[in-house]
C-alpha cells in the first residue's frame, strides 16, 4: 500500500540572506567591532489598498508559520491561494501538505501534529472524525464547528492513448473498466474520500442500470480481501475490509490519494482513474463525466440510499460510516491550532471574492454563501462570509 501524498514547500532564499548577515556580524566583532556592521534593508512594501507592508522592523524569520492541511484535489486551487495570501498578509508564512481527506483529519486526531487549517474533500468527516476526538492536553474536542465550502463532481479521467477511449459512453463505461486487461485507478477508501465515492458510483449503478451485479462484475476478485455489499430495498451498504490491496494482474491500482493517480494516467501505466472533475481539468487530461445520478455532484439527485462502512479499527473512537451525498468540501480550525487568528484569516480570504475568483479559474467554484455548521462558534469574521446551515 501506497504511503498518503505530503507535498510542502521549499525553504526561502531570505534564510541564506539572514546566514550571510550573521557571518558578517561575527566578523566585524572578531576583527574589533571599529567597523559599523551593515544593516539589512527595510522589507519592501506593497501598493494598493488591499496590501498589508512588512513593518521594517519584522524579519523574515518573524513570519508567522501558517500550517495548513488539505485534501489532494485542492493543491493547486490552493498553492494560488497560498500565493495571493502571502502577498496580502506577507508577515504570515503558508506552510502545506495535502493527503486523502481522512488523513488529513488523522494526523491531527491521532498523530496530534499542530495544524491550523484542515480542508477536506468530505466535509462529514470533520464532525465525524473531530468532534468525537479529544485534544489531549485540554480534553476539548479537536473541533466544534466547520463550514461547507465548495463541491466537485466525480468522473473517470483518461488519456487519448487509453484502451477503448474511443467506444466508451455512458451506455457501457461500466463495462469496459471491468475489463480485465483495461487497467483502472482509484484512491484507497480507508484514506481518501474520492476512493469510497468510487466504490458508491458503481453501488448507485446497479439501481441506475437496473443491473445488480455491476459492482460485482467491477470488483469481484480484483481485491485480496473482498470488498462486500449487501443490498435491500431501501439500503445498498459497502463494507470496506482492514486490508485493501488489489489482486496482481486484474487491471485494478490503489494509491493512498487519488491526485497520486495523475502520474500513472500521464506515464501510461493507468488507462482510467476515477477523479474529481476540477482536477481533470487542472491537469488537462481527458474526461468522461458520469449521469448526474451516480457522480455525486448533483444538488438535485438523491445519493443517499448507498452507505459506505469502514471496517477496521485506524481510528481511535469511531468506526466511520460514509452516506451518500452531494460532494462537500469542509473546513475548520482545530482547537489546539498555534495560530487561530491567522487560520481565521486564510479562511477569510478564501471565502473572499478575491478567494472566489482564484478557486474558480481553477475550475473549483465555492458554494454561494458557504454552509456554517455550529454557527454561534466561528470566529466573527467568518460568520460574516456564511450562512448558518442548521
Amino acid at each position: 500500500m501506497s504511503s498518503p501524498l505530503s507535498y510542502s514547500k521549499a525553504p526561502r532564499g531570505w534564510r541564506l540572506l539572514s546566514a550571510s548577515l550573521a557571518f558578517l556580524l561575527l566578523v566585524s566583532l572578531l576583527l574589533g567591532g571599529c567597523q559599523a556592521v551593515p544593516t539589512a534593508a527595510p522589507a519592501p512594501t506593497l501598493t494598493g489598498a488591499a496590501a498589508r507592508p512588512l513593518p521594517p522592523e519584522t524579519q523574515p524569520s518573524e513570519r508567522v508559520p501558517l500550517v495548513v492541511f488539505g485534501a489532494g484535489s485542492l493543491i493547486i486551487p490552493f498553492d494560488h491561494l497560498e500565493k495571493a495570501f502571502e502577498l496580502r498578509y506577507p508577515d504570515i508564512d503558508v506552510q502545506a501538505q495535502y493527503h486523502g481527506s481522512i488523513q488529513v483529519i488523522r494526523h491531527a486526531t491521532e498523530l496530534h501534529e499542530a495544524i491550523d487549517v484542515i480542508a477536506t474533500a468530505d466535509a462529514s468527516l470533520i464532525p465525524m472524525l473531530m468532534y468525537e476526538s479529544q485534544v489531549p492536553e485540554s480534553g476539548a474536542a479537536y473541533a466544534d464547528w466547520y463550514i461547507r465550502f465548495a463541491s466537485n463532481r466525480l468522473a473517470l479521467a483518461y488519456t487519448g492513448q487509453s484502451k477503448y477511449a474511443g467506444e466508451i459512453n455512458l451506455d457501457n463505461w461500466y463495462q469496459v473498466l471491468s475489463r480485465r486487461d483495461v487497467r483502472t485507478g482509484l484512491a484507497d477508501p480507508r484514506f481518501d474520500a474520492s476512493g469510497y465515492r468510487a466504490l458508491m458510483a458503481f453501488a448507485l449503478a446497479n439501481d441506475y442500470y437496473q443491473q445488480p451485479a455491476i459492482f460485482l462484475d467491477m470488483f469481484n476478485g480484483r481485491f485480496q480481501y473482498p470488498v462486500t455489499i449487501f443490498q435491500d430495498e431501501e439500503l445498498t451498504t459497502l463494507t470496506v475490509p482492514e486490508i485493501v490491496e488489489p489482486v496482481p494482474d486484474t487491471g485494478l491500482v490503489i494509491r493512498g490519494a487519488s491526485i497520486q493517480l495523475i502520474a500513472l494516467l500521464q506515464s501510461g501505466e493507468l488507462d482510467y482513474a476515477f477523479e474529481y472533475e476540477s482536477v481533470i481539468r487542472q491537469h488537462g487530461l481527458e474526461m468522461f463525466s458520469l449521469p448526474e445520478a451516480l457522480n455525486l455532484g448533483s444538488p438535485e439527485a438523491d445519493y443517499s440510499h448507498v452507505l459506505v462502512e469502514l471496517d477496521f479499527q485506524r481510528f481511535q473512537s469511531v468506526k466511520p460510516e460514509f452516506r451518500g451525498e452531494r460532494i462537500g468540501y469542509g473546513i475548520t480550525i482545530p482547537s489546539n491550532a498555534p495560530h487561530p487568528e491567522q487560520a481565521a484569516l486564510f479562511i477569510e480570504f478564501l471565502l473572499s471574492e478575491e478567494g472566489r475568483v482564484l478557486m474558480l479559474a481553477d475550475q473549483h467554484p465555492l458554494f454561494d454563501p458557504a454552509l456554517a455548521y455550529n454557527y454561534a462558534n466561528l470566529p466573527p469574521a467568518l460568520q460574516a462570509l456564511c450562512a448558518p446551515a442548521e
